[in-house]
């Protein structure tokens, strides 16, 4: 039984690099975005409403004017809020490429989606806020007070979507197998150790 790597991660700290990284090394498929197309293909639903909803808290403005759009569709009812019907397509995807074989997925609570897998391994990636503050505004070509904001920003939307769907706190570790601090580590040296621990996985 081959492992399933999901990775929670704070913004800026390189989680979805080392994903790449990690993928490319074990040649396994690796799902980030590309996640939310797999949803929308076997939902019906439009891609551009996965990422109007990617790892965002429930929006009360957002989800009323949407709502319209979904009891206009055939098939859903009036308490099928459009919300739930992504987060739960979004679920299913997730389910069915662990059932496909090893792959790397990138938040959307995958690790929750995945709690009956023996086969998942639950990682966080985080790092110092001022090594993110450094990569972001290098990345985004921001000074460092916009870096800061944006990540401050970031991080609590994606750690309300996750808490809302999975009743379990971001980023703490009792959340997770293994939380990793890449500016400890770096990223190669993340890679190789989260290698290890996969090994060690499927020995056991």
């Amino acid at each position: 039984m081959k492992t399933v790597i999901t990775i929670g991660r704070q913004f800026g700290s390189g989680g979805r690099e080392i994903g790449v990284k990690l993928a490319k090394k074990l040649n396994i498929p690796f799902y980030d975005k590309e996640l939310l197309q797999k949803a929308a293909e076997k939902s019906g639903l439009c891609e551009k409403i996965f990422e109007n909803f990617d790892e965002r808290p429930k929006s009360l403005l957002y989800s009323i004017a949407m709502d319209s759009y979904m009891f206009s569709l055939p098939g859903t009812g009036a308490t099928d809020s459009l919300e739930q019907q992504v987060y739960l397509a979004t679920y299913d995807a997730v389910r069915h490429l662990a059932d496909q074989g090893s792959c790397v997925i990138i938040g959307r609570c995958a690790d929750y989606a995945l709690a009956d897998y023996p086969n998942v391994l639950r990682l966080f990636i985080d790092a110092p806020l001022e090594k993110r503050i450094q990569t972001v505004a290098q990345r985004e070509k921001l000074t460092p007070e916009k870096a800061k904001a944006l990540i401050v920003k970031t991080d609590k939307r994606r750690a309300a979507y996750y808490e809302y769907y999975s009743s379990q706190q971001w980023g703490d570790v009792d959340s997770y197998d293994f939380c990793l601090d890449s500016g400890v580590f770096g990223l190669d040296g993340t890679v190789e150790i989260i290698e290890q621990l996969i090994a060690r996985k499927e020995v056991q």
